[in-house]
């Protein structure tokens, strides 16, 4: 079995890493991880905002890389741990402005290396990326499940009905931390990364759930 070539490029910097023998059992699975750590490290730099550190992994983000996936003991704590950094919305107000969190939603601009600032007013939700939002849509990801018609679906004809009050948290800390309710979750974790303010997750929230938004009729 001959040697694989594994190369990545990132900044100004390439690393190659030969794996010999890789395919027929030819080095342990700790020789190659230790070799592959030092390749990601010596590939990339800081540069603006965008810090080496975003290669440091937590439990959720190494347990989800590995070709099995999490085993459900290790998802379960991961699942654990997520949903205890959730915080709640200040004096309990869930809702803003859907206007707001349409133009968010359909916003693909923040946290590259070319941002000035970390501050989360400067950033967009990326929701088309993943999610269809408006049936009008011709272009939209299909990572994520279709958000239109998300409150009608799931009841909210008002918010402020105690029987919705689990949807609404839910939705919250879906947006918050989505590995707190499935550890391998692709979605971002706007509110634990700080990649969202408060402000901007209640106008999404708003999106989803108002039944006067556009998502909802």
């Amino acid at each position: 079995m001959k040697s694989k070539t594994w190369k990545i490029v990132g900044g100004t910097a390439a690393a190659v890493v030969l794996l010999a023998g890789c395919a027929s059992g030819g080095g342990s699975g700790g020789s190659i991880d230790a070799q592959v750590q030092a390749m990601m490290k010596s590939s990339f730099r800081d540069q603006g905002i965008a810090k080496v550190d975003r290669l440091n992994q937590d439990l959720g983000q190494k347990a989800c890389s590995t070709p099995d996936g999490a085993p459900a003991d290790v998802a379960k704590l991961i699942e654990a741990q997520n949903l205890a950094t959730i915080k709640w919305p200040a004096g309990g107000q869930y809702f803003g402005d859907f206007v707001a969190g349409e133009k968010l939603a359909q916003n693909g601009r923040g946290m590259t290396w070319r941002e000035k600032s970390t501050d989360p007013k400067g950033n967009g939700g990326n929701c088309y990326n993943c999610h269809q939002i408006d049936q009008q849509e011709i272009s939209y990801g299909t990572i994520g499940p279709s958000l239109w018609n998300y409150g009608k679906i799931r009841g909210v004809k008002d918010v402020t009905d105690p029987n919705v009050a689990a949807i609404i948290q839910y939705t919250w800390g879906k947006i918050y931390n989505s590995k707190a309710y499935s550890a391998c979750s692709n979605m971002p974790r706007f509110g634990h990364m700080g990649l969202l303010n408060e402000q901007q997750m209640r106008d999404l929230m708003s999106l989803l759930l108002d039944p006067r938004s556009p998502v909802n009729q």
